[in-house]
């Protein structure tokens, strides 16, 4: 997935935003084959330091894990 944006909301969260990756390596293109469309947005209280861990345009892997 890749950032598409990172937008400060009210001075206490930013709202961060992915889109699937379609070109570049192999893997995104293999990806992009049988997922040619995603998109992701997270609201990221400014509290954490996962609200400055995300950049746009940087790719990122995203990961599903069954809650058990």
């Amino acid at each position: 997935m890749v950032c598409t944006g990172v937008t400060p909301t009210d001075g206490e969260q930013k709202n961060v935003n992915f889109q699937a990756v379609t070109t570049g390596s192999e893997e995104n293109k293999s990806f992009s084959r049988w997922t040619p469309s995603a998109s992701v947005q997270m609201c990221i209280s400014n509290e954490t330091t996962a609200g400055d861990f995300f950049e746009q345009g940087k790719e990122y892997y995203l990961d599903f894990t069954a809650a058990e």
